[in-house]
């Protein structure tokens, strides 16, 4: 058995601490810590409240460090795209939300610079307005980015708080777009032509790496060892998650579902063309050189929105699974009209208004039409996938959140005419744990050899087409 690690998995709405160890029979969590992820609304736009995720992270580190005295490193996985600007170390405001507007006119500052099909060509990234790239040329058109000294992405910036060393790793680094796709560097002559400094990005690390140990503040407040150790893992929660898929045959299509969902095979080489940037596949790295080449849909974000807090989603979801919707009562979730920041439930209905098509009256028929209008996405991004890669999908591994959603693991299965393997849940943890307890140097194992121990201990459940 290896020594046990601390796996911090931030995500869009909440963040989970949990104590892992891996041995011959698999993967074994514990939960040590939660805590929501609530952005903040001020008149300067969407933010991260992200003394709040410390104050959650040092709280879950000190619940983890008494769960496991020997604890021997920790991980950070979060989303993808948003960071944090710093000068002399010190943070230059609250870090701005994915979905704060501001980006909007970037988007037109780049086109005029690179055409989208060149930036495709040089990134491989599906320019959506909250890449990174556009994010820094906003702020750099408002004057922030001169002030910085460095840019840290939301992974890196917990680890420099922890450590004291900037660094960040491919997984992360590559949704900016400022990578070339299959990348491990940063593409200098690409940030110079978008007109970004390059001094103020991060040096570049590997997945498994020492990040660093604590810093004495560090050590103090969450009451670890100064000797813990803090490494460098898949720390895009994505990336984790594709590790701890329980991938097997060849070709098998993972489908991480949660807030967001995120469609897609590993490959070995970019897929780099006019119809992959027309379909809206985005490259992004994956551990031990893979390519991650996959979709960006939204996700459950859309069922919690109509739920709510307080709402009873079990009962919502019974209630759903005997909704019949007309076969036109679908949305389309890649839209960007579900970006917004507006009651799901309202965009839902001015998204059919405005195509003249009835909306489902009712939470549970809106989120039967969520449910099933993913699966059509999903059914949709399998036939793309396919052709893309030339070869057939055999099976979908569907892990997350939604690994938990029976009516939309069947519907799928229906939609896509494929086998869906859900589970397991945590598997952007699974691959956080994993990637720390090789770097001990006990486990000797390819991905291959990873996700065999995933098979051995997840709880996996098939869902046949009917």
């Amino acid at each position: 058995m290896t020594s046990p690690v601390a796996a911090v998995d931030l995500g869009a709405t909440s963040g989970r601490l949990f104590v892992g160890t891996v041995s011959a029979q698999g993967v074994a969590l514990q939960q040590v810590g939660r805590f929501p992820n609530t952005p903040v609304t001020l008149p300067s736009g969407v933010h991260w409240d992200v003394g709040g995720l410390w104050t959650g992270l040092v709280a879950g580190l000190r619940a983890a460090g008494e769960a496991a005295p020997g604890l021997a490193s920790v991980g950070i996985d979060t989303w993808g795209a948003d960071y944090g600007l710093l000068r002399a170390g010190r943070l230059l405001g609250l870090p701005y939300h994915y979905r704060d507007l501001r980006t909007v006119a970037a988007t037109a500052v780049v086109d005029d610079v690179m055409s989208p099909a060149e930036l495709y060509r040089r990134n491989g990234l599906d320019p959506l307005p909250f890449n990174s790239l556009y994010q820094l040329v906003a702020d750099r058109e408002e004057g922030l980015l001169a002030a910085a000294d460095a840019v840290l992405f939301m992974p890196d910036l917990l680890g420099y708080w922890l450590t004291g060393r900037p660094a960040t790793e491919p997984t992360i680094a590559s949704t900016s777009g400022l990578l070339a796709p299959g990348g491990i560097g940063w593409d200098t002559a690409l940030v110079r032509t978008l007109g970004l400094p390059v001094d103020v990005l991060p040096p570049m690390l590997t997945p498994g790496d020492p990040l660093g140990p604590l810093t004495p503040s560090a050590a103090a407040q969450t009451g670890l060892d100064l000797g813990v150790v803090v490494r460098k893992v898949a720390s895009h929660d994505t990336a984790s998650a594709v590790v701890g898929t329980p991938l097997e045959e060849s070709g098998s299509a993972y489908l991480s579902c949660g807030t967001w969902s995120l469609l897609g095979v590993e490959v070995d080489r970019p897929v780099i063309g006019e119809e992959a940037r027309l379909g809206r596949f985005t490259h992004e790295a994956g551990v031990d050189g893979t390519i991650l080449l996959h979709k960006n849909l939204m996700g459950l974000g859309l069922v919690s929105g109509l739920v709510g807090d307080a709402g009873d989603l079990v009962a919502v979801l019974r209630a759903a699974a005997s909704v019949h919707l007309r076969p036109d009562q679908l949305i389309d979730p890649a839209d960007p009209a579900f970006l917004r920041l507006e009651r799901t439930a309202d965009v839902m209905h001015r998204w059919f208004r405005e195509r003249g098509i009835p909306a489902p009256e009712g939470v549970p028929a809106l989120v039967r039409c969520v449910l099933e209008s993913l699966a059509e996405a999903f059914a949709r991004g399998v036939a793309d996938l396919e052709r893309l890669g030339g070869r057939p999908v055999p099976v979908i591994h569907l892990v997350g959140g939604g690994a938990q959603n029976s009516l939309l693991c069947q519907a799928t299965a229906d939609r896509t005419g494929r086998p869906v393997v859900a589970g397991p849940v945590e598997a952007s943890v699974v691959g956080n744990v994993l990637v720390q307890a090789r770097a001990q140097g006990g486990l000797d194992a390819d991905l291959a050899g990873l996700r065999e121990l995933v098979r051995r201990s997840a709880s996996l459940t098939r869902y046949d087409p009917r």
